[in-house]
């Protein structure tokens, strides 16, 4: 009786342990399948674009609260032209009072890349494909006659359709382009913001971004408060170059040069798309920035 009773017990127990390897196995091959299943499912072209576009979508600039005077009276209309060398730091208390940026966050390597568009000269479309192959977004600031002209009769909006769906932001560099302090009354200056901003909401598929790069390079105090006060930023830079007359481009290798020599952290840096050498020394511009460890952001990544 006692045989037959050891005997039962590790037939029990036998069995038992077969269930149990049983089971092991059929959930190491689920998890196999459902690993592979969503590996899969990463891997559709519909899946990564709803990604991408989740991602471009989600960069959106940073709400603040504007600064609303009950008298302006007090705010300096003196004109002040800025300079990528020392404008960041002389008046860094005006920059930080009225959401000015010459700088990003200068803690870390990172580059914020922008170009200003008055007009198009053929460039723009290699140099967003230059963006697209580096995967790099930057920021294009552009006036109204950019967004209503046409260069060898293509609409410029087809431009910015394109700047759009990429992912770039579309900055305002204002309706005439003219020095922004010189519009002391209000209306008169809200209106050289807002046309440029009416003209890009105007055309399917894009939005003006609430970011002011003042023309020449010049404002005041009462000007970027007018700015603000309409909620953008006023985007100056911390890098440039003279590439802004066609007829007169900086030699390419020498423009390289001088724009590596002058990296530093944080930097916004203003090129204009209008150039050629800029168009010719992108790619290998970008390239080079990044093997020295430098990541691009987006205006939409500035600190507040």
């Amino acid at each position: 009786m006692l045989k037959k009773s050891i005997i039962l017990c590790t037939a029990l127990a036998l069995l038992l342990s077969g269930c149990e390897g049983t089971s092991k196995n059929v959930l190491q091959s689920n998890k196999k399948t459902t690993a592979s299943a969503n590996k899969n499912v990463k891997k559709t072209p519909a899946n990564k674009k709803a990604v991408e576009k989740k991602n471009v979508e989600a960069e959106v600039p940073k709400p603040f609260t504007p600064l609303i005077l009950p008298n302006t009276s007090s705010l300096s209309t003196k004109a002040i032209f800025w300079s990528w060398l020392y404008s960041s730091r002389d008046n860094a208390a005006l920059l930080s009072k009225y959401k000015g940026y010459g700088f990003g966050d200068t803690s870390k390597k990172v580059i914020y890349l922008t170009f200003d568009e008055g007009y198009e000269n053929g460039y723009t479309s290699s140099i967003l494909d230059t963006l697209k192959a580096n995967d790099v977004h930057a920021t294009f600031f552009v006036t109204k006659p950019y967004v209503t002209g046409s260069f060898k009769g293509v609409p410029d909006s087809q431009l910015l359709k394109r700047m759009c769906k990429e992912g770039h932001i579309i900055g305002n560099h204002s309706v005439h382009h003219k020095s922004m302090p010189k519009f002391t009354n209000e209306s008169a200056f809200d209106a050289e913001i807002t046309g440029v901003q009416q003209a890009v909401d105007s055309i399917p598929g894009c939005k003006m971004s609430k970011y002011f790069r003042p023309p020449e390079g010049t404002f005041s105090e009462l000007s970027l408060y007018y700015t603000q006060k309409l909620g953008y930023r006023s985007i100056f830079f911390a890098l440039a170059h003279e590439d802004y007359n066609p007829d007169k481009q900086p030699d390419p290798e020498a423009a390289k040069k001088m724009l590596l020599k002058n990296t530093r952290n944080g930097m916004i840096c203003l090129l204009h798309a209008l150039s050629k050498t800029n168009a010719n020394i992108l790619d290998s511009l970008i390239k080079e920035w990044k093997s020295r460890g430098y990541e691009f952001k987006t205006l939409n990544d500035l600190p507040n």
